[in-house]
């Protein structure tokens, strides 16, 4: 039977990882002491608050690790809140040292890929899709997450069925996890279902802290849930994060794909690029195989079209989301059809636009491939 080292056992806990942070007790200063008598092990953690929501998720975790060593006997693991001190320590480590919050996805060398999604009009299922696509990709393995930017008409949390808090270390916020998803929206602020009265300025302010006051960590992908049209947010998203390219979402109908190049069109004025397009409640599918335009068609490749000469770019129509009535019931138990569903017509086609997404950002199309030119 092998000894049990404290050695061992720091080793053990450094492949537990603090579900919010996504890094290791070890290097997060979490593992406040380390007791080891014979096979028996006690450990002690620091929580950054008293009321940690992951308290039981990081506990068992560690549990879990330590009980892997060979030859160890019982475990026991305790916790304790970190001092004020150390959660400015942790703070100042989480943002490279930085006193003063910034937009980490403003920095020219980031390699988040950041989608506004937005639409012209309501109710063509932009927040759907916002959800969907992303944890359509957080199931592939990638790092997402979700700013619900829809201050007025904010729908995220219950989209992705979370009902958990944001937590607070220091002055920076902890986002909660869903679905592989880190989220954030105005929704976790507000008491039930209470209105949000606000003018431009709050907006601009509330959208600059959902960017730079929450810790986002190295994500792959952001998704911002823009509100329709062109208004105060959509400009503060082109200010705050410039590289932000938008996903347009319309329906095939021609009145809705009309008001839908408005919010494309929006790309002149701010330089933004339009990455695609996604046409939702397309085609319903019938019992039979065979489909019903329920809103027309067409409506996507329109404004696919019409971007592409307003900008001098080709914009592409990503996909079309058939009309399925399971996606509107799986939004509304917060179960996404994309990860409930996959295989169903609807979580189908938006598996297939993420994986457009992900092909796009893993093309080397645009960068340097570092050959050099030896002469003779």
């Amino acid at each position: 039977m092998s000894a049990i080292t404290e050695s061992a056992v720091r080793s053990a806990l450094s492949r537990v990882e603090d579900p919010e942070i996504g890094k290791p007790l070890t290097e997060l200063g979490m593992v406040k002491s380390i007791n080891v008598n014979g096979p028996d092990v006690d450990v002690e953690l620091y929580l950054t608050i008293a009321g940690c929501p992951m308290k039981s998720t990081i506990t068992g975790n560690a549990k879990a690790a330590v009980e892997e060593l060979e030859g160890v006997g019982a475990v026991n693991i305790s916790t304790d809140v970190m001092s004020d001190e150390q959660r400015r320590e942790l703070r100042m480590s989480l943002r490279g040292g930085v006193e003063e919050p910034t937009i980490p996805f403003a920095d020219p060398d980031s390699t988040t890929r950041v989608y506004a999604v937005a639409s012209g009009k309501g109710g063509v299922g932009k927040s759907s899709m916002t959800v969907n696509l992303a944890v359509s990709l957080a199931a592939r393995g990638f790092k997402v997450g979700v700013l619900d930017a829809d201050i007025y008409g904010h729908s995220v949390p219950g989209l992705l069925g979370s009902e958990q808090r944001p937590t607070a270390v220091d002055d920076m916020i902890m986002p909660p996890i869903a679905h592989g998803v880190k989220l954030i929206s105005i929704g976790h602020f507000v008491d039930g279902n209470a209105p949000v009265v606000w003018r431009g300025p709050m907006l601009h302010r509330a959208i600059q802290q959902f960017l730079a006051d929450v810790f986002w960590g190295d994500l792959d992908f952001l998704f911002m849930d823009l509100p329709p049209g062109t208004g105060d947010v959509a400009i503060s998203v082109a200010q705050l994060v410039p590289s932000a390219e938008l996903l347009i979402v319309t329906t095939p109908q021609n009145a809705a794909a009309e008001v839908a190049e408005r919010a494309g069109s929006i790309t002149q004025q701010t330089r933004q690029r339009v990455a695609g397009v996604i046409e939702n409640m397309s085609a319903m599918v019938l019992p039979d195989g065979s489909t019903l335009d329920v809103f027309g068609a067409g409506g996507g490749q329109q404004v696919a079209d019409r971007l592409s000469v307003l900008t001098g770019a080709e914009v592409p129509l990503l996909g079309q989301i058939p009309l399925d009535p399971q996606l509107r019931v799986h939004g509304d138990d917060g179960s996404p059809i994309a990860v409930s569903e996959p295989d169903s017509p609807a979580g189908s086609a938006i598996g297939e636009i993420a994986d457009k997404i992900v092909r796009r950002r893993e093309s080397i199309a645009g960068r340097p491939l570092g050959l050099g030119v030896t002469r003779p």
